[in-house]
């Protein structure tokens, strides 16, 4: 366990940021770049799984290498740019460092493009890891020390248990908040503009607790 009182991991695609409008972009320049269609309207509405499952939809089973290697080579020209934050992630973020925590970003994207996107919108976590879907997350979230893990994703809140992590979720990208509930999330915000005072709440019980 990590010697600081509260690590609190956060997913990337539609947790901290909206990547639907650059995702979008770098999905329309591949199709047609290759000349594969590919409707980048309909792939933004079910993101979370790694990149491999969604070319999946598009390419044959031998071109997708080619394909995912291609699709990360320009998407720091059309994707960075148009992404934003979502509400109150900064201020998430933010929340934690305030308690004397820490707040770490896992997430199925590759490294170097989450990383990207969070110095473009200027949230500074303390560690950003990658390449984790799922139950990987988990070791990411044991590694650190993390004791709430927010997402939101049903692969979010499988690996936030999977690691012994709080579930907390928001349903502000392809997953209602009843599915997030059945899935076993424990705690369900609208959306992240409502994570600070549920996490001074959340800290004042595990103090109280100690």
């Amino acid at each position: 366990m990590s010697s600081h009182p509260l690590t609190v991991g956060f997913d990337l695609d539609m947790t901290l940021i909206d990547s639907r409008p650059g995702i979008h972009a770098a999905l329309t320049a591949l199709s047609a770049e290759t000349g594969t269609y590919i409707d980048a309207g309909l792939a933004v509405t079910r993101l979370g799984p790694p990149l491999e499952m969604e070319l999946a939809h598009w390419f044959p089973e031998e071109h997708i290498p080619a394909m995912r290697d291609r699709y990360r080579e320009i998407y720091p020209t059309y994707a960075i740019e148009p992404s934003t934050a979502m509400a109150g992630a900064a201020e998430a973020v933010a929340a934690v460092r305030e308690l004397g925590g820490r707040a770490i970003v896992v997430t199925a994207k590759n490294q170097p493009d989450a990383v990207r996107h969070l110095v473009h919108l200027g949230i500074e976590p303390d560690a950003v890891i990658g390449w984790l879907w799922a139950e990987a997350k988990a070791e990411a979230l044991r590694e650190h020390g993390a004791s709430v893990y927010v997402g939101d994703h049903i692969g979010d809140v499988r690996g936030a248990l999977t690691a012994g992590a709080l579930s907390v979720a928001v349903p502000t990208g392809p997953i209602s908040a009843e599915d997030l509930r059945t899935a076993g999330a424990e705690v369900i915000l609208k959306d992240l503009t409502e994570f600070p005072a549920w996490l001074d709440g959340y800290a004042a019980g595990v103090a109280a607790d100690a």
